[in-house]
């Protein structure tokens, strides 16, 4: 009777995980891909993304990413004396190309179609994004890894995730992170930092809360592009959010 019960409620939680959004736009950080380690790609940080993304895949939904690349090399802790800003933003770009080639691998070992889209031409490794093509790829059913940024440089992945947002017509900006939403302070470092369930773009920008930075938000503010953060490192959080559930911030108007 216990496991009976037990099978009943399963079947009900199931039935209960239904989508509401039908193309989403996950923003994943050059860090996510980190793990444990202090630089580069870990194997188990891809295992885990590429998981949560196939579960997602597997309810039907449409699903584009922009990746960072922050785990190889950040413009900001450039040698200033030898390199210039520019040049050290180019160097960035490049390396959301090598994250992109990696989680695109990663997701065809779970036979996961997908297609590498860069801001600048590279079509050695991968596909020079054209918007409708890439809308295009989503519509069979592709997930389309956005990579290079903006293709310029002096612009964050924060941007370039607000600007394909936009472009592909998504219906949500999923921002991965480490925490389970946007606190008054950094939750790893201060326990007591309370966590906020809904914020408006304005109170992000008024109040300089740094999830993504102030051209990102308002241009998901003029668009009216709902942004989601949560912590993508717990098992199961991505098909939670993309239902409507589990622990997060919604950021709108």
């Amino acid at each position: 009777m216990w496991n009976k019960n037990r099978e009943k409620r399963s079947t009900l939680y199931k039935e209960k995980m239904k989508p509401i959004y039908k193309r989403i736009l996950v923003k994943l950080s050059g860090e996510a891909l980190l793990g444990k380690k202090k630089s580069g790609i870990s194997s188990d940080a891809l295992v885990s993304i590429s998981d949560e993304i196939k579960e997602v895949k597997d309810m039907g939904c449409e699903i584009g990413i922009v990746v960072g690349g922050g785990n190889i090399y950040r413009g900001s802790q450039r040698d200033k004396q030898v390199i210039e800003p520019v040049t050290a933003d180019y160097m960035g770009m490049l390396a959301t190309v090598i994250n992109g080639l990696a989680l695109q691998n990663s997701l065809e070992t779970r036979h996961l179609d997908t297609r590498v889209m860069s801001a600048f031409e590279m079509r050695e490794f991968c596909e020079p994004y054209i918007r409708r093509r890439a809308i295009r790829h989503l519509e069979k059913g592709r997930i389309v890894i956005f990579v290079g940024g903006t293709g310029n440089p002096y612009f964050t992945t924060d941007t370039s995730a607000a600007l394909k947002a936009i472009e592909i017509k998504a219906d949500v900006i999923l921002k991965a992170t480490k925490v389970d939403g946007v606190y008054t302070s950094d939750p790893l470092k201060e326990p007591s930092a309370k966590k906020f369930d809904k914020l408006t773009y304005m109170d992000i920008l008024q109040n300089q809360l740094k999830i993504m930075d102030s051209t990102a938000i308002s241009l998901c503010m003029e668009n009216h592009i709902p942004i989601v953060v949560f912590n993508l490192f717990k098992k199961g959080n991505l098909k939670r959010v993309v239902c409507g559930q589990g622990k997060r911030t919604i950021i709108t108007d």
